[in-house]
């Protein structure tokens, strides 16, 4: 990733996972979380909406940092590509996957669980890597155990997969985090609802806590 891109998502805190069904929600709920002082946002693939949620997103919230999530194939690495996304991340290290984004010069961070994974993510030039499933793997003590050889080299790391208000400072006090994922910002059901209060609300909360953790490191 560029060390710009690196401090865009550092500044973010949290990047919310979005799951859209229809086009028509994608520039709502990016204005929802904007309000709400979130900036940062991970659309996942797995609806047909995906890519032209995107679009509509990268056109009239181009404020927004904009990534993609759950790339699993070559081919939707060129179909992030041609959106012009920031960046995105996927839940597994695929070889091929990273290989296609490095060539084409897409900022990724592989999802990882293990040393293995880390190996195999370093091998392609990665510096921001996913953590997940975060909680179920054993939360920011298997995180920091696992790291431990391979701190020297800087790496940072998104843990999402259980993420949500009640956990995010144990994840965000660790000078290993640079932002936290989470789907509970902007849930599926309330998007479907077009309950963008509501998303606002929940992005408020996160940022003040997000603000509160960082003002007291300092």
């Amino acid at each position: 990733m560029s060390p710009g891109l690196i401090q865009k998502i550092d500044n973010a805190g949290i990047i919310a996972v979005l799951i859209i069904d229809e086009v028509k929600h994608a520039v709502p709920v990016a204005r929802a979380l904007l309000a709400g002082g979130v900036d940062a946002i991970e659309l996942t693939l797995r609806t047909p909406a995906a890519i032209d949620a995107a679009k509509a997103i990268k056109k009239e919230v181009p404020e927004m940092t904009l990534g993609f999530g759950t790339v699993l194939t070559v081919d939707q690495v060129k179909a992030v590509v041609d959106v012009d996304a920031d960046f995105a991340v996927s839940p597994g290290c695929n070889p091929r996957v990273l290989k296609e984004a490095k060539k084409l010069g897409l900022s990724f961070a592989p999802g990882i669980m293990t040393p293995t994974d880390i190996e195999m993510a370093l091998e392609e030039g990665c510096r921001i890597l996913k953590y997940f499933p975060a909680e179920t793997s054993g939360g920011m003590n298997h995180l920091k155990n696992m790291v431990a050889p391979y701190q020297y080299l800087g790496l940072k790391f998104i843990p999402l997969g259980g993420c949500n208000l009640a956990n995010a400072s144990t994840y965000l006090q660790s000078d290993l985090i640079t932002a936290i994922g989470g789907s509970w910002v902007a849930k599926r059901p309330l998007i479907q609802a077009e309950n963008w209060e509501a998303i606002t609300k929940n992005a408020s909360e996160i940022r003040t806590l997000i603000d509160q953790i960082r003002t007291n490191k300092k």
